[in-house]
């Protein structure tokens, strides 16, 4: 596991979750859905396998499908009462139906990943043990990083490409910050500022508010139904865009020194 710095200022911003000390699941896994009819089934009954020791609840968010995943979702809540279901009125893209679930979340710490079935969720148990190691030292989020990419040669390169540019422009570690599984905790999210296609750019702006970041390997697997939503042209040409707009956030970001409140 790689592991980031955490800022001196960390300690004072762990009460940032003080508003959800109410009873709440120990998680939240945060699962975003576009035209995915054929894997929600097997996703949510994935993740419910690989949880059924925790306290948790599934947030399933439906990105405007066309298709039948609203009905796909809806017999998967009947089967599965932890599950909620989330629906945008129109397509809205990946990080809006991350911000959507997140914000819907009970839970303190929240996982993601992508509803196409080719993460595992078995592996946000990995990255749960991992983070109850770290999160004393400051990091509030830990990074899955796929070992293997089971995508096509043209992908692959184009995705090494445009991680090892933005790598080397924003300086944040990650290797593979398109890996839909991340674990995180809520607060320290939404204290970034929102932007679409935020989600790749989590690392580096979790780094701008001073908190620790911390990456792991997690598995990659095949496709079982549908196709990707992603042309490498089309990312391409957003990625130029997105990323001389986090290097402005990055380079207009200044942090105290410390952060300590004053007591009687």
């Amino acid at each position: 596991m790689n592991q980031g710095n955490a800022s001196p200022q960390n300690a004072a911003f762990f009460a940032l979750d003080r508003d959800l000390a109410r009873a709440s699941p120990s998680i939240s896994v945060v699962t975003t859905f576009f035209n995915e009819e054929g894997n929600v089934r097997a996703v949510i009954d994935e993740i419910n396998s690989a949880l059924s020791n925790l306290d948790y609840e599934i947030i399933a968010v439906d990105d405007g499908s066309a298709d039948g995943t609203a009905g796909a979702l809806t017999a998967a809540k009947q089967v599965h009462p932890r599950l909620r279901v989330i629906r945008h009125g129109r397509n809205a893209g990946k990080s809006r139906a991350v911000r959507t679930g997140v914000l819907a979340a009970r839970g303190v710490i929240i996982a993601t990943m992508d509803g196409d079935g080719q993460n595992d969720p078995a592996d946000i148990l990995a990255l749960l043990e991992q983070f109850e190691s770290v999160r004393a030292q400051g990091v509030v989020m830990i990074a899955g990083e796929r070992i293997t990419r089971e995508d096509t040669a043209h992908k692959k390169l184009a995705s090494q490409l445009a991680n090892s540019v933005r790598r080397r422009i924003l300086k944040d570690d990650a290797a593979d910050t398109g890996c839909g599984l991340k674990l995180f905790r809520r607060g320290a999210y939404l204290r970034l500022p929102y932007f679409d296609n935020m989600h790749r750019y989590l690392p580096a702006l979790m780094r701008r508010e001073g908190f620790g970041v911390a990456f792991a390997p997690v598995k990659d697997r095949p496709r079982a139904h549908g196709r990707s939503k992603y042309t490498n042209w089309g990312r391409f040409l957003v990625g130029i865009v997105d990323l001389a707009g986090v290097f402005w956030l990055m380079a207009r970001a200044r942090r105290p020194e410390s952060v300590d409140e004053e007591r009687e």
